[in-house]
């Protein structure tokens, strides 16, 4: 009866896995992101040690990021000093944690998200070099046709 009792609760511990597995629960392990950025650039490791902080595995290239972020689908005018790719989305400039997985969460039909610029107090562009300064910005979500919405307001 012991030996039925164990191989019952491996084969529900298996079922448990795979349908969390099947339903797309990510685990930390499976969270990565390439980025690409340019190799001299201090903010931009800044926000790479943020997202990794929040569990994602980085792969960096040092080779600036204007040609990935064309090929992604990003307008110039949503530009930053670093782009990456995290599960199919775009993610432009200093986006926080928070955000990026909001969306790998919620998954919309979009192209990524963007915070242009280089606000002060956006990760990557906080710490003590900048003080308590915290400037107003915006996440925006980039929808396929190109344009945008607000998809988190720091104010």
């Amino acid at each position: 009866m012991m030996n039925v009792t164990i191989k019952y609760r491996t084969w529900l511990a298996g079922l448990f896995l795979s349908s969390m597995l099947s339903t797309g629960v990510a685990t930390a392990s499976e969270l990565s992101a390439e980025v690409w950025k340019d190799p001299n650039c201090g903010c931009c490791n800044d926000w790479i040690a943020h997202i990794e902080e929040a569990g994602f595995q980085v792969q960096a290239f040092n080779t600036g990021n204007n040609g990935i972020r064309a090929r992604l689908g990003i307008a110039q005018k949503l530009g930053s000093c670093h782009t990456a790719k995290i599960d199919g989305y775009a993610i432009e400039g200093h986006v926080p944690a928070a955000d990026i997985k909001r969306l790998l969460e919620e998954k919309p039909e979009a192209i990524g998200l963007a915070v242009p610029g280089m606000p002060i107090g956006s990760p990557g562009m906080d710490g003590p070099a900048y003080g308590d300064r915290k400037d107003p910005y915006d996440v925006l979500l980039i929808h396929v046709d190109g344009s945008t919405s607000v998809y988190q307001d720091y104010r």
